[in-house]
């Protein structure tokens, strides 16, 4: 498309880590991206600022994505500013590490209203408005076939985004929509470091054949090939982006 007419992106959980380098490489691509986020105001505008001024489109708005009331909104949003919406890169969730017998179900329901509610409430906006040649990207992790102790329910709530995408992606046949997840495995982004020590740290980055850790633009480059043209043949996948950390 032309740049005044480009095309739109959706990314939730835009304000930090995977989500924040999902939006620069978007935009760098040419899409105009409406960075979704929860709470942090300050730097998801930081994050569309940084668009404007590299000459590209963005807005921020915020919304809890497992609030059907503002996730239409969100959408709403893309088709005003943009007029439309191609690709939707649903980044957005929570973890809570702890092993089972001791989870608390309060933290259980919230951490699943978020990645399942969440995931299949912006999966819907996406089902309803991708405009033909549109991709929708969840983010599932690779911690569902790690089966790493600790990891239960937060990986129980991926198995949910897993088995939600590999679905939908049947569903929406003859739309000419894509629907994948990415399933990252350690990656370095400050949430991912906070409370780890070093030696924790190095044993991570030891799992893969590939020694180091996963970073967000590992990420963003896989977002960006499944939201593209030359990633369109790529449908009702999970792709583990790990470095071979399985």
């Amino acid at each position: 498309m032309s740049g005044s007419n480009p095309r739109v992106a959706i990314v939730t959980g835009g304000s930090r880590g995977i989500g924040r380098e999902v939006v620069t490489r978007l935009a760098a691509d040419g899409l105009a991206v409406v960075v979704g986020y929860a709470g942090n105001k300050d730097k998801a505008e930081e994050a569309a600022d940084a668009v404007r001024q590299a000459g590209g489109r963005a807005v921020a708005v915020r919304a809890d994505v497992a609030d059907e009331n503002a996730v239409t909104a969100l959408f709403d949003t893309a088709e005003e500013e943009f007029g439309g919406v191609d690709v939707v890169a649903h980044v957005a969730g929570k973890m809570v590490l702890q092993p089972l017998v001791d989870f608390d179900l309060a933290v259980l329901d919230d951490m699943h209203r978020t990645n399942i509610r969440g995931t299949l409430v912006v999966a819907q906006q996406a089902a309803r408005r991708l405009r033909p040649g549109g991709a929708l990207i969840t983010f599932s992790s690779s911690i569902v076939v790690q089966a790493t102790p600790a990891y239960g329910p937060y990986a129980a709530s991926k198995g949910a985004v897993e088995a939600l995408t590999l679905i939908l992606a049947r569903e929406l046949r003859g739309r000419d929509v894509t629907v994948n997840a990415v399933a990252p495995g350690p990656t370095v982004t400050d949430l991912f470091l906070e409370g780890r020590d070093q030696a924790t740290i190095d044993r991570l980055a030891s799992l893969a054949p590939l020694e180091r850790l996963g970073t967000p633009a590992d990420l963003a480059g896989v977002v960006s090939f499944l939201a593209g043209a030359e990633g369109h043949w790529i449908n009702g996948q999970i792709i583990r982006v790990n470095g071979g950390a399985i």
